[in-house]
């Protein structure tokens, strides 16, 4: 942990979920998170991703990409508990609020494009009242990312929504999840300190800002806490 200035991100995405099974049906639903913005690829949807070879995907983005959903339905789905395979979430665009800032300022994405996540299972569950639940268990749930911000200054978080817990409506179901470290515990940053690791300090003689050097050798693994909230688009039944 550096002392830098505090900044909250804000992803929008589009989220996907693939085979969502009910009694051995399969179905599709397309969750929307924010306002979207049109992709530098273009939508596929299941079946056409996976008619392409891999020469045809090598080194052109689209891996990078989540299948959309391409029927015309209302977003009611049947009550009942489902269980979500291949849940892909695609973020369309990073916006970071500074702690001097009052809005959210466009960043520019410095990290390859590898921060889709994929393969995610779920347990999906509506409600005969229309409220519904959502719980992530396992897949591909974080993915480094670090965005610019006009000034010059860059921003590494994590993208994930590792054990989301949501509840709500269908126009907007959200809840918590956790944030695990960016870089780890065992991590040491150029004067060799780490969380676990390295150097407790690297001044031999502490000036007089303590807390200023508290913050630079003080590191944290711990895991921190985010949240997220959805709405269904419409659904492939």
């Amino acid at each position: 942990r550096t002392n830098q200035r505090a900044a909250s991100v804000v992803c929008s995405a589009n989220g996907i979920a693939q085979a969502l099974e009910k009694a051995g049906k399969a179905a599709t639903v397309s969750l929307g998170a924010g306002a979207l913005l049109a992709s530098a690829f273009p939508a596929n949807t299941y079946d056409e991703l996976q008619s392409l070879t891999y020469l045809q995907v090598k080194g052109t983005g689209i891996a990078n990409t989540c299948p959309i959903v391409d029927v015309d339905s209302d977003a009611k789905v049947p009550a009942g508990s489902y269980k979500m395979e291949k849940f892909c979430m695609e973020p369309t665009s990073f916006t970071v609020k500074d702690e001097k800032a009052t809005d959210f300022i466009k960043t520019r994405l410095m990290t390859r494009l590898t921060y889709t996540l994929d393969q995610m299972s779920a347990d999906f569950k509506v409600n005969s009242d229309g409220t519904v639940e959502l719980v992530e268990k396992d897949g591909i749930d974080y993915a480094p990312v670090t965005v610019q911000m006009p000034g010059g200054e860059r921003v590494p978080f994590l993208f994930t929504i590792k054990q989301l817990n949501a509840k709500g409506k269908y126009n907007g179901f959200g809840g918590d999840f956790v944030v695990p470290s960016y870089r780890g515990s065992s991590f040491l940053d150029p004067k060799g300190r780490g969380a676990s690791t390295g150097y407790d300090n690297a001044v031999a003689l502490p000036a007089a800002d303590q807390e200023e050097l508290e913050t630079e050798n003080a590191k944290s693994a711990a895991a921190l806490k985010g949240s997220a909230v959805f709405s269904i688009a419409k659904y492939n039944p």
